[in-house]
Order: C-alpha cells, then sequence, then structure tokens
C-alpha cells in the first residue's frame, strides 16, 4: 500500500425508502429533509469531506431527481483541484435491469472506478445521522493489513435483526470472526450479553480484493448482491475483514453527550426521535458544532421573524429549531423543529412536531405529533394529530406510536 494513498468515496443512495412513505413518495430517501435545512445525504458527504475525502460518486435509483438537483446545486467543488461529487444513475451495464442490491451497484460502476484508479475504496450509505472522521477509520484499514473493513457500532440485541452482525475474533479485536446478517437470533457481546456489535453500513476496501469479490458475487448463484449480506461475509469467511470501532473515532468540537452519536432514520419512528434528539435542552447531536459543520445550502431567505406580542397573541417558539424564513405570527410553536418559509398565523399551536419546507399553518389550527411534508396547508381551526381516527379517515399515515404524517401539498379541511 502507497503511504499516502489514492482514494475514492461511493454513496449507496438508490435505497426505495418505503418505511418512510409518505415522505419518499416523491423522492428518494437520502433526498429527504431533515434537521429544518438539511437533507440525508448532506451527512455522509460532509463528513467525507470534512476527512479530506473531496472525490465522491453518489449512486442513485429511484426517484432521484430532487436528490440529483440537490447534489448538483450544493455540492458544487473545484474543477481546477480535481474534486468533485458526481451522482451517477442506474447503468444497467449487466443487463436490462435495476441495481439488484448495493454490491451488484458498485459492480455495475466499475468502470467508474477504474478510470480513478484508486488504491481504496471507502464505501458508505446515504441515510444516516452521524459524524465520522473516516480518515480514522482508513488509518486502522492499513495498519490492520485487512483487505475489507466495517465499521461497528453497539445497539440492543432486540435489533440483531435489523443490522449485520459482527463477531470480533477474541485473538486479533481488530478482525471479524463471522458476519451475519440481520440474524433472528444471535449471541450477545462477552462483556454486555444485551448488545451486538452491528455493521453501521460504511466500508473501507482495498480496489483490487474488493473487484475480486463483486466479480465472484456477480457470477454466484446464492447471493443477494449485498454489501452487508454477501461481501462482508466472503472477506470474513477468509480472515480478511476487519472492524472499526466507531466508538474509538473522535471528531474535533464534539462533546460527551454527542460523541459517536449514529442514528438509522429508515422508519418513520426513528425519523422522528433522532429530530428530537436535535431539541432537547443537551442536544444528543449538536447541529451547532462548527468545528466538524455539516454542509448544505439553505437558500436566499431572510431571518426568522416572531410577530404579535399582546395579552391575547404572542408569536414565539420554544425548545425549537425554527429555520430562515419562517415567520411565527402569534402562533406558538413547542419542542419541534420548523424548515424554511413556514408560516404559523394567530392563535395557531404547533406542539411535538416537524414542520418541512413552507407549511402553512393558518390561524387557530393545532398540530401535535405529526410530520408535515412541504407545502402542506391547515385551513382556520384544522387539526392535525389531535384525532387519530379522523386523521386516519382523510388518508394520514399514523404510526403505532402515535405519529401523524400528511403528505406533500396536503390541504387540510377544518
Amino acid at each position: 500500500m502507497a503511504k499516502n494513498p489514492k482514494i475514492l468515496s461511493i454513496v449507496l443512495a438508490g435505497g426505495e425508502g418505503t418505511r418512510l412513505m409518505p415522505l419518499t413518495r416523491d423522492r428518494a430517501k437520502p433526498a429527504v429533509p431533515f434537521g429544518g435545512v438539511f437533507r440525508l445525504i448532506d451527512f455522509p458527504l460532509s463528513n467525507l469531506v470534512n476527512s479530506g475525502y473531496s472525490k465522491t460518486v453518489v449512486l442513485t435509483q429511484y426517484k432521484s431527481h430532487s436528490l440529483d438537483r440537490h447534489i448538483s446545486r450544493v455540492w458544487r467543488f473545484s474543477q481546477l483541484m480535481d474534486e468533485y461529487v458526481s451522482p451517477v444513475p442506474a447503468q444497467q451495464r449487466l443487463g436490462k435491469h435495476w441495481y439488484l442490491g448495493s454490491a451488484d451497484a458498485i459492480y455495475q460502476t466499475v468502470n467508474i472506478i477504474e478510470d480513478e484508479r484508486p488504491d481504496i475504496v471507502i464505501i458508505v450509505g446515504a441515510d444516516h445521522v452521524y459524524r465520522m472522521d473516516f480518515e480514522q477509520m482508513v488509518r486502522q484499514h492499513i495498519e490492520s493489513g485487512a483487505e475489507f473493513t466495517v465499521a461497528g457500532i453497539r445497539q440492543p440485541i432486540s435489533q440483531s435483526d435489523q443490522f449485520g452482525v459482527i463477531e470480533v475474533d477474541p485473538e486479533h479485536s481488530n478482525m471479524i470472526k463471522s458476519f451475519q446478517e440481520k440474524p433472528k437470533v444471535t449471541t450477545g457481546l462477552p462483556d454486555a450479553p444485551d448488545q451486538i456489535l452491528a455493521s453501521m453500513g460504511n466500508y473501507v476496501a482495498n480496489t483490487d480484493a474488493l473487484f475480486e469479490a463483486l466479480a465472484l458475487d456477480e457470477k454466484a448463484d446464492n447471493t443477494k448482491h449485498d454489501m452487508g449480506g454477501d461481501i462482508a461475509p466472503f472477506f470474513a469467511e477468509r480472515n480478511q475483514a476487519g472492524v472499526y470501532d466507531f466508538n474509538s473515532n473522535e471528531v474535533p468540537g464534539a462533546t460527551e453527550t454527542d460523541h459517536a452519536y449514529w442514528r438509522d432514520v429508515g422508519t418513520l419512528k426513528q425519523f422522528y426521535d433522532a429530530h428530537m434528539d436535535l431539541i432537547a435542552y443537551t442536544p444528543e447531536f449538536n447541529l451547532y458544532n462548527q468545528d466538524w459543520p455539516i454542509y448544505t445550502m439553505s437558500g436566499n431567505l431572510p431571518p426568522a421573524k416572531f410577530v404579535h406580542a399582546g395579552r391575547d397573541r404572542l408569536g414565539h417558539a420554544t425548545d425549537s429549531i425554527v429555520s430562515n424564513g419562517v415567520i411565527v405570527s402569534g402562533g406558538e410553536v413547542h419542542h419541534s423543529v420548523i424548515s424554511p418559509g413556514v408560516r404559523i398565523h394567530s392563535w395557531a399551536q404547533v406542539v411535538d412536531s416537524i414542520l418541512f419546507d413552507s407549511v402553512t399553518i393558518n390561524r387557530r389550527a393545532r398540530v401535535y405529533k405529526a410530520i408535515l411534508d412541504k407545502n402542506v396547508v391547515l385551513l382556520e381551526n384544522a387539526t392535525v394529530g389531535i384525532d387519530t381516527e379522523r386523521d386516519l379517515a382523510r388518508g394520514f399515515t399514523v404510526t403505532p406510536d402515535g405519529i401523524t404524517v400528511v403528505p406533500k401539498g396536503t390541504v387540510v379541511e377544518n
């Protein structure tokens, strides 16, 4: 391995995101807004850039228009310095079919990797919320001599069927003894029987070894062409797979509270809970860490404004994130995340909720524990999240945890 290896990053952004419906009805999962002004794709891309890696391809597939547009507008680098973030749609280089899995997606774009000729490839998912210095993972990967390294994080054993589960070699703590993809039953960690070491879906691989594994996987019969389900076990079975403990990752500006924070936001509840983490008194994920910023572009909008300070109505927000371009005009916002361009009118209430761009809450309307997609309008006295049966009758999604989700552009009547 060269002293300063050449590195290419690949972001897997082709997921359909069916568990986030209706938020993914018209957009790819990585394009879903998050935290007021961001998109989910901004988190992995920011991590890569902050780590010093500025050559990245983003593999897209489902409903990719808004994702492609966001990348082209926001993630523009200097061509003079040969830096880029490039969205790559499904190529169909191996036949007339969409990507059959994450491994197949990479194999169908091998020509792009060959053009760049990297020594190492970093492969990351596009739909997790976290901060991570990938340079530290790459450094361990090189020092360990592994051909393929998986980033791991501790999770409850009850969630083993949602993750790739890593068993560490007791004699070589940085190597993987076995890798199981989403097992229903597994063994807990020696020092914590109620926990597992779960794959984060982030990988570092030596390019030649990765090409070999992908080529063999493409010809195999019993495969789902998946990075976690097939490629990671391939290397583990050959004692060539390393593991990187995410808890050891040190990010500048991190606090004790948000150190090693990582959230999978693949379901509506996880998406909602991750937003609530942002607005805690001591946030579990600190958006305000400027030593490791999350980059995006929120548009040419004025600052938020709060008007009316009379005894009968007070425009205010408490325990909330309020984005640029928002006007709270005599309404109340509490424990919520409000995206750009939202309007909240007199005597309206928004509590425990997430409002996407350009939502309008008219007079005396009430929103409780809800996610309102872009351009939703609540007419005067309308409610969301107050009457579950009525919300269901109107075609809104209501999760078992009582989170009501209203699709983009819906006009909600009283």
